[in-house]
């Protein structure tokens, strides 16, 4: 990837509240980093003025730029800090470009607090000796919800001035544990239950990145609609022509796909949510299974599960049901069956399970090429689900011993754990949030 990157100035205000304690970053040493084109540029969090507020807003933007996989992340031994200013006439503003360009960072970030108690937030380009990015923080009310949020928004920009890149702070994850809906935020902070409809499997996230659809099971399957911000829940259907289950949005959110089981087999249906109605037929099972839709980002195709060859494959087809083929690469003898596709949302990949000498283990394919790929070995691996920035998937491993709910990078194959403690499945990934979102 080219890191040569325009200069962007800019002011951005948000609107910000208090914050919960904070898990420490892991902390390292990496001293004197040379920068070579192809590697990571080096970034440098800088520390200045404790208290409640700051520290958690420098903890949550290091958290970020680190699980970002952009950058090398500079800490320096025993906790020591950085700061600007002290050695100039001028103190206050002196930014000390040599000494962060020793340490290895191109970038270094500043968090001080401003006359008015709000909070600014520099992004200083080392090499360049320039400002590339201030915002203000303005701290509101003490209770303020979008607090987290904020910063996690604050660390997307930062992302996208520094890196070129997409980020994924601010957005959440679906995901379900003995059959309760829980969310929880990208960094792991903040994981709670939802109210539902009975016991919940196939969770997904409308595009709104607020609303969200389930199914509930066992008896006559039926989706039904959440809304995060209000707690609101209506049934899309009854179940009683059939078991209807594992629904997906299209990327306009005005048209849902879900399969509907009947004596028959299993058969992919669309529906049109703004109007309530308009039922329509996409497959013709005849014994056969059709399953797990998911749509491509520009919304003119669905890859979903087939049983029609014998075991199950990907299949892609148009949004109208026509055009239905094989999709994915089958490799006989060699793997199993293949399941749980979803697009990439920029519409380059496709991510799934596939069996593997018995246990299910994460794939991508190329959609251009069709090249599939493995990424996980070890344990069970499945249900994965990418991040916006179409670099990140979030899966279900029980590397570990217990299922937990996984992130890997696909660029450098890093990984870290998101859920603790019970037995995670199902996993769906927001789209980037907006504010009150």
């Amino acid at each position: 990837m080219n890191r040569r990157l325009l200069l962007v100035c800019g002011m951005i205000t948000w609107w910000v509240g208090p914050l919960a304690a904070q898990v420490p970053v892991d902390q390292g040493v990496r001293i004197g980093i040379t920068y070579a084109p192809g590697t990571r540029p080096g970034m440098l969090v800088l520390g200045g003025t404790s208290g409640t507020v700051t520290d958690s807003v420098r903890t949550i933007l290091a958290r970020d730029l680190d699980f970002s996989d952009q950058f090398e992340m500079i800490y320096l031994p025993g906790g020591d800090s950085l700061t600007i200013g002290g050695g100039e006439s001028d103190a206050e503003n002196f930014v000390n470009y040599q000494l962060y360009s020793a340490l290895g960072a191109h970038y270094a970030v500043s968090v001080t607090e401003r006359q008015d108690s709000g909070l600014s937030v520099d992004l200083y380009d080392v090499r360049g000796e320039v400002l590339a990015l201030t915002a203000q923080l303005q701290l509101g009310g003490f209770d303020d919800p979008e607090f987290r949020q904020d910063v996690h928004r604050m660390s997307d920009e930062l992302v996208r001035v520094a890196a070129g890149a997409v980020g994924f702070a601010a957005t959440r994850l679906l995901w379900v544990r003995l059959g309760e809906l829980r969310v929880v935020d990208s960094d792991a902070h903040g994981d709670k239950g939802l109210a539902t409809a009975g016991k919940v499997y196939s969770p997904v996230w409308h595009p709104n990145g607020t609303n969200y659809a389930y199914i509930t099971f066992p008896g006559n399957s039926t989706i039904h609609l959440g809304a995060l911000d209000s707690g609101d829940l209506r049934t899309i259907t009854d179940g009683l022509d059939g078991q209807d289950f594992a629904p997906a949005f299209g990327p306009r959110g005005n048209m849902m796909v879900f399969s509907r089981a009947s004596g028959d087999g299993t058969d992919l249906y669309s529906y049109d949510l703004i109007d309530g109605c308009c039922l329509q037929r996409l497959t013709v099972g005849r014994f056969s299974d059709n399953l797990s839709p998911t749509f491509s980002p520009d919304g003119r195709r669905l890859a979903y599960v087939s049983t029609r060859s014998g075991l199950p494959q990907i299949y892609v087809m148009a949004t109208d049901g026509t055009g239905q083929e094989l999709f994915a690469p089958f490799d006989y003898g060699v793997t199993g069956g293949s399941y749980a596709p979803e697009w990439s949302p920029d519409g380059l990949n496709l991510a799934f399970h596939r069996d593997v000498a018995g246990s299910p283990q994460v794939f991508i394919m190329d959609v251009a090429t069709r090249t599939v790929r493995q990424l996980t070995s070890a344990g069970r691996n499945e249900d994965p689900t990418w991040a916006p920035d179409s670099r990140h998937l979030a899966f279900v491993s029980s590397r570990t011993g217990s299922s937990q709910i996984w992130v890997i990078d696909l660029d450098t194959g890093r990984t870290r754990q998101v859920t603790m403690g019970g037995r995670a499945k199902l996993p769906a990934w927001s789209r980037l949030l907006n504010r009150s979102e």
